[in-house]
């Protein structure tokens, strides 16, 4: 066998092992050439911060780039960016140890299912990696920003452990939001204090809230807004019922018509008016579970919801409102609620929203809302809520902040690297 021969040999026989499928097609594991080259640059600076906890699987395919185990990686990988590298079992545990009757805490995770057959299929088709990814990215923006930012802290001069480890927390709480945000959303960030309305990545609007209290904490989870309520009644929920209005009704017989409270059998003012009986009260006072009878707030000025409210429908019966007490949003700390969102700047949202998100005219808007009496507009533009916890946050100039831990997530969520 002559010199040249031993060496195409030679070259075909690498070409194989090391899955150079460009020239002669894909491997056995579906790699070509040029999708081998693209992954390992990806992981070489951890491009979507998705090694986490397979930093020893990496170093194998860094070193013998065996088909395999890549195949494996990419699974991994897409795993640890569609559903982050935070503990979710040690959290989850945390959680159920702290809520009780008297603390309400509850962060809703979004997974996704990675499918590792259909991976293997664009592999074998020849689609680029960054394709492969791409559904398990998150479109949001705080993603791409706070990667920026990471990777400027690590590769820092003096790097910053905590702040390094504090905005990767963050980067896992970006991967767990709910997909599909759409182009337009409204984000309220519960440690900033603040609710923005973000279209085409740029914010619209932007103000001050109050969030829920230390014990009852204002939800992560996302919603479709749905409708706004003009001059809104207060449905009092059972929870507040048992610890605070039968408690000071039984106290002071004149507690329910002093706070503008009507009693009847369901949340319904329809419904006929019932009598409130300190011998039945007391059966229901602390404790968990439904009482028989209902309190409402009617619609005034002094209403607990103020004059507007913001409906986007969700398990935990949290949404944006109005508010007569003002002088909170003076504070730095803003944690006053039982959990919903109040606005400071409520009518500027109203405005806002009823002009670029319902079908209804500002002189309608402006008569309906005077007349005091209970009035609905329709979303009829999509809208999702998101409520998050981001303790690092990049605004758009690109100047990242950071937020007080005023849940304690920071401390309950574990990296699983």
């Amino acid at each position: 066998m002559n010199l040249k021969i031993k060496i195409l040999l030679a070259v075909v026989t690498a070409m194989l092992m090391t899955g150079c499928g460009d020239l002669l097609g894909p491997d056995k594991e579906g790699w070509h050439h040029g999708q081998k080259t693209e992954f390992l640059d990806i992981l070489k600076n951890d491009k979507y911060a998705s090694i986490c906890n397979n930093r020893g699987l990496y170093e194998k395919v860094r070193q013998n780039q065996n088909s395999v185990l890549m195949s494996k990686m990419l699974v991994a990988y897409a795993q640890n960016l569609a559903n982050g590298c935070i503990d979710l079992a040690s959290f989850s545990e945390a959680q159920k140890r702290r809520n009780s009757i008297h603390y309400s805490s509850k962060y809703t995770t979004y997974l996704q299912e990675v499918n590792m057959k259909s991976i293997a299929m664009q592999l074998k088709a020849g689609q680029s990696i960054e394709k492969i990814l791409s559904p398990y990215v998150p479109e949001y923006y705080q993603f791409s920003a706070l990667l920026k930012s990471y990777h400027a802290l690590k590769n820092a001069e003096e790097v910053n452990a905590t702040l390094l480890h504090r905005v990767r927390l963050n980067i896992e709480r970006v991967k767990l939001m709910k997909s599909g945000l759409g182009k337009n959303y409204a984000l309220v960030n519960i440690p900033e204090y603040k609710v923005r309305v973000i279209e085409d990545n740029n914010t619209s609007m932007a103000m001050r809230i109050v969030v829920g209290k230390r014990d009852k904490q204002t939800p992560v989870f996302s919603a479709e807004l749905q409708s706004i309520v003009l001059n809104p009644t207060w449905n009092v929920p059972d929870s507040i019922a048992r610890h605070e209005i039968i408690p000071k009704t039984l106290k002071n017989p004149n507690y329910l018509k002093s706070h503008r409270l009507v009693m009847r059998k369901n949340y319904n003012l329809d419904s006929p008016a019932l009598r409130f009986n300190p011998a039945q009260a007391r059966a229901y006072v602390g404790g968990k579970g439904e009482v028989p009878f209902k309190f409402i707030e009617v619609a005034s000025s002094r209403n607990a919801l103020g004059r507007v409210k913001f409906l986007f429908p969700n398990e935990n019966a949290v949404y944006m409102h109005d508010t007569p007490a003002k002088h909170l949003f003076k504070r730095k700390v803003r944690a006053y609620s039982h959990g919903c969102v109040r606005l400071g700047s409520p009518m500027k949202m109203l405005d806002f929203l009823a002009a670029n998100y319902t079908n209804e005219t500002p002189e309608n808007v402006a008569k309906e809302y005077k007349s005091k009496k209970t009035h609905y507009l329709k979303i009829v533009k999509r809208l999702p809520v998101h409520t998050a916890y981001l303790t690092s946050y990049v605004a758009e100039d690109g100047k990242l902040h950071f937020f007080n831990d005023i849940y304690s997530y920071d401390k309950l969520q574990k990296l699983n690297f």
